[in-house]
């Protein structure tokens, strides 16, 4: 379905953003995933949040592995940088890329298979090392390119569609993200837009890693009773942590509110945000509460969706290897080659 051109023909009362664009021009070709499949809604999000922020679509750079969910950058972002990486691989991809030029923005997509089976060693390392970055995972269960078998997040008891019961302990990526180090760290659900689209705009904007979880049902292989990542089995055992929304920044707008109350708060542009303080006890900026809420619930069964952890202050690989602010690539000979002198200075420094 990709050969198949989406019209170029745009109607005159597309909405335009303050970059230019419309919605259409942050799409990509025609998906040839499943009908129904969350990968699309989570590319249709991507598509919403890059709209919303009016980001110009070359200065993305996106890169994935290998799977159904790999196959999704094609189908957004048609006007940026892209690169399809070896299976479990695009974390290092991404890594040199982000070390070279740090003006793009980088979106890396990958699944449940690339990420916590073949490429989980690649994910450690980009996520303790601060990549500046937003993670995105689609995460169903299975390996749907392969005929559905249990991927290494498919939760122990959980069901195949042939009714096989999977024994294995399940690998927990935003567990893990929280305690390699990463900055940003959420779940989502692919048929929870209102909330999806909020946490990855403000994904793309934190500095250091961001990851974001998306539980994505697959609707051919496991979207049936007995499976724990099916459409009905997500929206019953969704405990959100947090109502979010996200704003590009402007002029501070304070305000005061008991918890439990809502408040009414005019932005810069006349509209009005309606505010609800729930779950007063959580705290998105305590690391270790965030991993105790995490077992807490999936011991009672419900999957906790929501902004999870943030480090408001984090800083990035940039910043942890003091490289200059120009672009590596960008550099020329005369200050990546100094002369015999200073490299003579450097070898007696380290004798």
């Amino acid at each position: 379905m990709t050969y198949i051109a989406k019209p170029k023909l745009h109607h005159p009362s597309l909405q335009v953003n303050k970059a230019g664009y419309t919605r259409r021009d942050y799409e990509g070709p025609v998906s040839t995933l499943c009908a129904g499949c969350g990968h699309d809604s989570i590319s249709a999000a991507i598509i919403q949040a890059c709209f919303n922020m009016d980001i110009e679509p070359h200065r993305v750079a996106k890169l994935s592995g290998i799977g159904c969910s790999s196959k999704a950058p094609t189908y957004f972002l048609g006007g940026s940088h892209g690169f399809n990486t070896v299976h479990g691989r695009m974390p290092s991809v991404l890594t040199g890329a982000a070390a070279a030029n740090r003006e793009l923005i980088y979106l890396g997509v990958s699944g449940d298979g690339d990420s916590a089976s073949i490429g989980i060693g690649q994910f450690a390392h980009i996520m303790r090392r601060g990549v500046n970055m937003t993670y995105i995972t689609m995460n169903n269960g299975v390996y749907g390119l392969t005929k559905g078998q249990f991927s290494a997040t498919a939760d122990q008891g959980s069901k195949s569609k042939k009714g096989v019961v999977n024994n294995d302990a399940p690998v927990d990526l935003v567990g893990l993200a929280l305690q390699l180090g990463a900055t940003f760290v959420a779940r989502s659900f692919s048929g929870d837009k209102a909330q999806l689209v909020p946490l990855i705009e403000a994904a793309l904007v934190h500095k250091g890693a961001a990851f974001i979880d998306v539980i994505s049902p697959c609707v051919t292989f496991n979207n049936h009773a007995g499976s724990t990542k099916s459409y009905d089995y997500v929206r019953e055992h969704n405990e959100a942590v947090n109502r979010i929304d996200f704003f590009v920044p402007g002029k501070e707008i304070t305000t005061e509110y008991a918890p439990g109350t809502v408040q009414e708060v005019t932005q810069h542009d006349g509209s009005v945000l309606r505010l609800r303080k729930l779950h007063e006890s959580y705290d998105a900026s305590d690391r270790v509460a965030a991993m105790n809420h995490l077992q807490k619930h999936h011991a009672m069964g419900e999957i906790v969706t929501g902004l999870l952890f943030v480090d408001p202050n984090a800083s990035d690989m940039h910043d942890h290897l003091n490289t200059v602010a120009k672009p590596l690539n960008t550099l020329g000979d005369d200050v990546l080659c100094p002369g015999a002198a200073m490299l003579e200075k450097i070898n007696a420094s380290l004798r």
